[in-house]
């Protein structure tokens, strides 16, 4: 019997990916998207699609949730009203969501909910598992807030994972894709002092995490979805110059990112040296665990 998925977010960077992923192992998907239902169809391949999560209540119930809604968080710059969009797109999206599945007839037997490892806000140079201790800031109670509404589930018996995610490279979108033509054009450089950890992930290696989530029935609680290798900024700016083949002579200094961006230049400017322990522990192996690889695929073509 076909086991069916509900996703939000599946029309993004990540989860066009992943829908196609789980069509093609057989699993039937509902997608939860505002963009008309031809449109989903195109980007995600054989799904049905939803614009409306209260048009599921009292629905029969899915196998699985996917829960990837979330408005990009480096889009625009953190007025108080911005941050509120952040905040309803996430924790609003993800409440809703629990409330539809207790309406259901039987609840699901897992929720797969995104996450990021902005949880921890700022760690400078200590190493980060999921087990360190949260620097209290935005993106820390961000995270903290929509975590904890997807854990709400585990009072219907439904097994949670938690996807804290890095910042994720890859073709055709996603950060790279801003950054990609100022390096083409040998303007590239590093952010600050370059010193700051960036923890990157391939989102091939997040596809995978998420289906390893789906179907390991030992999986649970928070994961770091992150590289083993963490780079520095530095390091990262220097990689992605070659392979590209350009100069990586032009810093943004953090004050003119201060200036630009406000409180926001936190992201660019801070970071978490976060390693991916539980994940490896339990056996979850990366396809692009090097830096250099990750980077020259993520900007072939």
């Amino acid at each position: 019997m076909e086991k069916k998925i509900l996703i939000t977010g599946g029309t993004g960077f990540i989860g066009t990916i992943l829908c196609r992923e789980l069509v093609n192992k057989g699993y039937g998907l509902t997608v939860l998207s505002r963009q008309p239902a031809d449109t989903v169809r195109a980007l995600c391949g054989r799904v049905e699609a939803t614009s409306d999560l209260k048009l599921l209540e009292g629905h029969q119930g899915y196998h699985a949730v996917i829960n990837l809604a979330g408005e990009g968080i480096a889009d625009k710059r953190w007025t108080a009203s911005r941050k509120q969009a952040l905040r309803d797109s996430r924790i609003g999206v993800t409440r809703t969501l629990v409330d539809v599945c207790r309406s259901w007839q039987s609840p699901p037997e897992v929720l797969v909910s995104g996450s990021a490892v902005g949880y921890y806000g700022n760690q400078g140079n200590h190493l980060v598992t999921e087990e360190t201790h949260p620097h209290p800031e935005f993106t820390h109670e961000l995270c903290r807030d929509w975590e904890q509404a997807a854990l709400s589930m585990e009072e219907l018996g439904t097994r949670v994972c938690l996807c804290r995610t890095g910042i994720v490279t890859g073709r055709g979108g996603g950060f790279l894709q801003r950054m990609i033509l100022p390096f083409r054009l040998g303007l590239g450089g590093r952010l600050g002092n370059g010193q700051q950890y960036m923890p990157w992930v391939h989102r091939d290696d997040v596809v995978s995490g998420l289906i390893w989530m789906l179907e390991n029935p030992h999986a649970k609680g928070a994961y770091n979805m992150v590289s083993p290798n963490p780079a520095t900024n530095r390091e990262f700016i220097k990689t992605l110059g070659k392979v590209v083949h350009r100069p990586t002579v032009f810093p943004a200094p953090a004050p003119v990112l201060k200036l630009a961006l406000g409180e926001m230049a936190g992201l660019l400017l801070t970071g978490q040296k976060a390693v991916p322990a539980k994940l490896q522990h339990e056996g979850f192996r990366f396809k692009y665990a090097e830096l250099e690889p990750a980077l020259a695929d993520s900007v072939a073509g």
